[in-house]
């Protein structure tokens, strides 16, 4: 059994209406989630596939981290699937520079953050203090990279450059390089 802590303000979306979503991540992931919803933890406990089992802490996590459940529930799409987190605070000095740098990764009206879905084909979530990406390896790896650039100040020109090679490497490989709500592009 897994326990994994998840905000308070993300816990009716883990549950979801009338405990939907919670349901419904038991049943694909084949786990047991009892939820705590006054201090935010969440016991996750395999009940069935083992492989499945580990991604349960991983999919509540998501969710924690700004997920929607849908997005979450890729990373049980198969065993490539990853998620990722970004610490925005752990890379700031203090508060304003926190609100500085997750700014820069937002970008105006979030095109930066756009920018990083669509060059990556990760998903990309900025919640709090963190930046979360869902993707294959390779698009978590471009996603925490461009991420890692722009917290050390690299203008977002730069990171923009290096996200579109990414992309042409993906692409130029065969990769699938974004998913749509739906299915690919």
């Amino acid at each position: 059994m897994k326990h994994v802590k998840i905000p308070q303000d993300r816990i009716g979306v883990l549950i979801g209406e009338g405990g939907e979503t919670m349901r419904e991540i038991e049943a694909a992931a084949e786990v047991r989630l009892d939820i705590d919803s006054e201090n935010g933890s969440v016991a996750v406990e395999s009940v069935g596939d083992p492989v499945s089992g580990l991604k349960g802490p991983e999919i509540v996590r998501a969710i924690g981290r700004g997920f929607p459940p849908e997005e979450a529930l890729q990373l049980l799409d198969d065993d490539m699937m990853q998620f990722d987190v970004v610490d925005i605070d752990a890379a700031a000095r203090n508060k304003n520079d926190m609100k500085r740098k997750k700014g820069r990764l937002i970008g105006e009206d979030g095109r930066t953050r756009e920018l990083m879905e669509e060059l990556s084909g990760a998903d990309v979530v900025i919640y709090g203090s963190t930046l979360g990406a869902i993707g294959t390896p390779q698009q978590v790896d471009a996603v925490r990279t461009a991420a890692e650039m722009l917290l050390d100040g690299a203008p977002h020109g730069t990171v923009y450059s290096f996200l579109e090679e990414r992309h042409n490497e993906m692409k130029h490989q065969g990769m699938q390089y974004h998913r749509y709500p739906g299915g690919e592009s």
